[in-house]
Formats: C-alpha cells, sequence, structure tokens
C-alpha cells in the first residue's frame, strides 16, 4: 500500500471512530481493543494485510452502528501486531496483545504462529479466533477459547489426495511441503488420501518458507515420471515452483491448496498459471449473497480486492463483536459462552462452532487456472 493511500485510511479510521464518540457522552461509550497479528511485513506481507482489512471493515462498520453493551455504547479499536510469520515472534507478539487487555485476538494468520500462541491467549481468558491457520493441532489442544472460521487441513487434505487420484488420475505423485506446520502437516494429510485412494507418491521432499529455487526437488519428480506435483506452500513460493516445471519440461499437472485463487499468483506465475489447480477454503466469494458487495468494500477502501482471507477475517469479527452485544459484556468471561453457541450469518456464510472450536459444516472449493482467469470446478463439504 502507498503512503497517499495508507494516510487517507488512517484518516478516515480517525474520523469514523471521532464521530462514533463525539456523538454519544465520552461517559457513556466504553473502548473494546479487538487484536489481530498476522504478517505484516516480509514475503507473506500481503496474506496478513488482507486479514486485518477484514477485521478493519468490520470494526468500522461496528462503530457506525454505535452498538450497545449494556448501557454503553461500544467504540471498537484495532490493536494490530505484526508477527512476521515467525513462532518465536509470534508468541512476543501475542504477550503485547495481552497486556493491551485486548478482549479478542482474530489471528494469528499462520498455523505456525497461531498453535504457540494460543496458549499465552488461553493463559489470559482471551479469545482466539483464527480465519485462516488450518493445522488441525490448533484445535485439538483441549483449549475452549481457540476457534476457527475455515476448514482444517485434515478435511481439505482428504478432499485434494481423493481429488488427484480420482479426478485427475494421476497415478505417480510428487508431494512438496515448506516445513512451516502449516505446510508439512497439509503435505502429510494429502500423502494419506492418496495413499489410500490406490494413488502411488514416488516423491515426497521438503524445502522451506525461504526458498524460491526448487529446481534440485523437481528434478527428483521429473526422474521419477511424476505426473502430478503437490506443493503445500504459499502463493510466493508456488508461482516460482510452477514456473520451474515449465522451465524443466515437468508436464505434470500441479497443484496447491490455501491461497492461490487470487491475482498476486497470476502476476507472480505469469503464463506458468494455465493449468494449474488449487483448493481453497470456503466457497467462491462472488458466488455467496454478500460476497460482491464485501469485495467492493474492499476496493473501494483500500484499493485491492480479496487475497484470501479478508472474508473470514471480517466473519471472525462480527461473530466476536455480535457475542459481546448479546452477552452484554466485553468481558471474555462473560460473552465467551455466547460465542460458543451462537450461528452468525456472515459473509462466507454460517459461522457456528462445534465442541472443538472449529467451524460447523465447512465448505472447500477446487479451482483451475485457465484461458487468464480461475474457474470454480466443484464445491465440496462433508
Amino acid at each position: 500500500m502507498n503512503k497517499k493511500i495508507w494516510a487517507r485510511n488512517a484518516l478516515a479510521s480517525i474520523v469514523t471512530t471521532l464521530v462514533a464518540i463525539g456523538t454519544t457522552n465520552a461517559a457513556d461509550t466504553e473502548t473494546v481493543k479487538i487484536g489481530f497479528a498476522g504478517p505484516l511485513t516480509g514475503p507473506s506481507a500481503h496474506q496478513g494485510q488482507d486479514v486485518e482489512h477484514g477485521i478493519q471493515i468490520a470494526v468500522e462498520e461496528a462503530n457506525q452502528q454505535q452498538l450497545k453493551l449494556g448501557d454503553k455504547v461500544a467504540v471498537f479499536k484495532l490493536v494490530s501486531e505484526d508477527d512476521v510469520a515467525d513462532p518465536r515472534t509470534g508468541t512476543a507478539v501475542a504477550q503485547r496483545l495481552v497486556d493491551s487487555k485486548v478482549a479478542v485476538v482474530i489471528g494469528h494468520y499462520n498455523s505456525g504462529t497461531s498453535i504457540p500462541a494460543s496458549k499465552i491467549y488461553a493463559n489470559a481468558g482471551i479469545p482466539q479466533i483464527s480465519p485462516s491457520a488450518t493445522n488441525p493441532a490448533l484445535t485439538r489442544q483441549g483449549i475452549p477459547s481457540v476457534f476457527r472460521v475455515v476448514n482444517d487441513d485434515a478435511t481439505l487434505g482428504r478432499y485434494a489426495g481423493n481429488y488427484l487420484v480420482s479426478k485427475l488420475d494421476a497415478k505417480r505423485i510428487a508431494i512438496f511441503d515448506d516445513r512451516t506446520a502449516y505446510g508439512q502437516g497439509l503435505a502429510d494429510e494429502v500423502t494419506k488420501a492418496v495413499k489410500a485412494a490406490g494413488g502411488n507418491v514416488v516423491v515426497r521432499e521438503y524445502t522451506n518458507d525461504k526458498s524460491t529455487d526448487f529446481n534440485a526437488i523437481l528434478t527428483t519428480a521429473k526422474a521419477q515420471k511424476a505426473d502430478a506435483v503437490f506443493f503445500a506452500a504459499l502463493d510466493y513460493q508456488a508461482a516460482p515452483m510452477a514456473k520451474q516445471m515449465k522451465n524443466l519440461g515437468l508436464k505434470a499437472r500441479f497443484m496447491n491448496i490455501g491461497n492461490l485463487p487470487n491475482d498476486s499468483f497470476r502476476q507472480m506465475a505469469g503464463s506458468a498459471a494455465e493449468g494449474v489447480y488449487a483448493w481453497n477454503y470456503g466457497q467462491p466469494l462472488l458466488e455467496l449473497p454478500k460476497g460482491a458487495a464485501f469485495e467492493q468494500k474492499l476496493k473501494d477502501k483500500f484499493g485491492v480486492g480479496v487475497v484470501q482471507s479478508s472474508p473470514a477475517a471480517y466473519d471472525a469479527t462480527w461473530a466476536a463483536i455480535s457475542a459481546m452485544v448479546q452477552a452484554k459484556f466485553a468481558d471474555p468471561a462473560v460473552y465467551l459462552p455466547v460465542l460458543k453457541q451462537q450461528s452468525y450469518e456472515g459473509v462466507t456464510g454460517t459461522i457456528a462452532f462445534d465442541d472443538k472450536g472449529n467451524l460447523k459444516s465447512p465448505a472447500a472449493t477446487v479451482f483451475q487456472f485457465a484461458d487468464g482467469g480461475w474457474k470454480t470446478l466443484a464445491v465440496q463439504r462433508d
């Protein structure tokens, strides 16, 4: 985001808050801090900023509505922290948010930061709702205040593995991951699903989340005559892998999970994007009743549409705010039981949680990039 847009957005946010406060006696208001943590710098900064955008819109809408907590008007304030997608930084950031006395944390973006941070929030009694951390371990810790508003990788990995074998008729599959909590866990689930469906995993290798040179592992895949490649990593690594597959003449179908159906991948991959398959969490946004309007809000405010997780972040924020309003308190100990039980109709669909904090009845979509754009192939749910 350039400095002019940043300054304009900052001014708009200040004006919105002042308007909300200015129409009400200050003694009759209560400031409620909404925490966010994710990568705001580094190679996945565009993903973290996307999440932050969704939260910002929800916060501004809530302030415009002058919602009440009991007899006081709530003034919601976003407190953002940059965890640079690093687990150690993530725990330091989590403690800062706890010290800031946030009422809820929307985040983190990555599983590798969300899981260690979750223990810090749990010890402080602060609910954590991730719009994007999909490693199953997040909600298997027995922490009653942890939630997610997307599918987990145990389910999506099963979908992807089955699809590779049964729909794409892949016989010899190479599976790579970025060795993060997200990538490794997801690739392991895909490996299990491929084998269960009768497929053959001929290469199972890993890189790291900083690398952009994959020629060595791709050469191995080519030598093994792989007819499909699955890579569990984000778009900034999937794009160079797609290019290098093309340059090596590796004529295998390429599949990723998580965040490819966006313009960033198309721009980074260029002509190598053609034919790529991608699973994504949830249903296609523009096919949902509120999807187009949300996309337009993002473009109007930030000059860019949805990258991946802003709709889920918006819904996670509103789920927390709605629970606070129903409970008439922003105190987590009071509103947490409401959050567990409520059903909120959001942009992405119905937000309601099971007893582990997972989203009930989540959907997933498989896309293919063809003729210059992402095409929806199928929507699946259990």
